[in-house]
């Protein structure tokens, strides 16, 4: 199956930027050149924009190939597609990786198991709001928040039947 999604590299070093330019062609298999520009929310720092389309599971790929950088923010998303869902994945130096299931209208979609531990973990003494945050990943949305901001208007690269 076909889909698309976008990569957004939100802050990245100037020396990282061509390793991650290598691991993206290493997964979407065409070469990557990436149009950076400087990040205002991190003096020093550079983002970019990539639009992808690929197989199903090209944003799973993309996710491992970059997490593996402690100072690097990025997102990744993948539009759901027939008989799968969509994904978003988030990673902050400060909180690792999240990832959000994705259904068609847009929504996080939290699965029935990680309802139940969050209802468990309230009986534990946690806080209902503070467990449903975590499976949103609102302090993924927090701190990247001024690094999206910061990209409005920035150029964005198309690649197109990658894989």
């Amino acid at each position: 199956m076909a889909t698309r999604g976008v990569l957004y590299i939100h802050s990245a070093a100037p020396a990282v930027c061509p390793h991650v330019e290598w691991a993206v062609a290493g997964v979407l298999g065409v070469p990557a050149p990436l149009s950076w520009t400087a990040q205002p929310a991190a003096r020093g720092s550079l983002r970019v924009e990539l639009s992808w389309q690929g197989e199903t599971g090209t944003a799973s790929r993309l996710a491992s190939a970059l997490r593996g950088w402690r100072l690097l923010r990025f997102e990744v998303t993948e539009e759901p597609s027939p008989g799968c869902e969509g994904a978003r994945y988030s990673c902050t130096p400060a909180l690792g990786m999240h990832v959000a299931v994705i259904g068609v209208h847009g929504d996080i979609l939290v699965p029935e198991n990680r309802l139940r531990a969050a209802l468990e973990a309230v009986t534990t003494g946690a806080l209902l709001a503070d467990e449903l945050d975590r499976l949103l990943g609102r302090a993924w949305d927090d701190e990247l928040e001024p690094f999206r901001c910061a990209g409005e208007g920035a150029p964005v690269r198309w690649l197109h039947q990658v894989g």
